[in-house]
């Protein structure tokens, strides 16, 4: 048995997870639920993730799970990669911020703006702005980039990346020419290609 077993089903937010695992290149073990037909409500994967969802990942033993922590874990534990700002760095809080910026805000802001709510809670109420506003900051931190962190790409543009990618492919935000070119850069890695290949692969697609 592999050191580390990644829990995906397709397509799910695991192929975020996918994507950083290619990124980190260490061996693993991908192990594909099918979540229609209830395996992740099996006991024995609520015992890795009581939600019943995925992505998760068990290295050596111990469960993580959701999809930013899972991606911080994996670059603190393989730093041969160069996917972190290392503890010490002061640019640490700022790459921690991006990554966790997508669950706090981004994400929210693009369900409000789909799902629109009968009437708007007062601004002091969400610890997010619009989801115009949102994208207008990650717009700026990429410019002139070519990532969040500069010249460094880490596992904070994996996180932000597909949140774009998804929003943007199935028009859950919009179309924004000062973030186009950020997401084609994170499209040609060879990593992402890598795992969009062995999803497709497993899917039969």
């Amino acid at each position: 048995m592999n050191d580390l077993v990644f829990y995906h089903a397709i397509p799910s937010r695991g192929g975020i997870v996918r994507w950083m695992l290619e990124e980190v290149g260490e061996p693993y073990e991908t192990r594909l639920l099918d979540l229609r037909g209830g395996e992740g409500r099996r006991p024995d994967y609520l015992a890795i993730n009581p939600q019943g969802k995925v992505p998760a990942i068990v290295h050596k033993g111990v469960a993580t799970t959701e999809v930013a922590a899972i991606c911080l874990y994996l670059a603190d534990a393989f730093p041969r990669a160069g996917l972190a700002i290392p503890v010490g760095d002061p640019r640490r809080g700022p790459y921690l911020r991006w990554a966790l910026f997508n669950a706090s805000a981004i994400e929210p802001a693009m369900m409000d703006a789909k799902f629109p709510r009968r009437e708007d809670p007062p601004p002091t109420a969400i610890g997010y702005r619009p989801l115009d506003a949102l994208l207008d900051i990650v717009a700026q931190a990429v410019t002139p980039g070519p990532y969040l962190m500069g010249e460094q790409f880490t596992a904070a543009d994996v996180v932000i990346g597909s949140a774009l990618r998804f929003g943007m492919a199935f028009g859950m935000m919009p179309q924004r020419a000062d973030l186009a070119g950020y997401v084609a850069r994170l499209n040609a890695r060879e990593a992402y290609r890598r795992a969009e290949e062995k999803d497709k692969a497993a899917s039969g697609t």
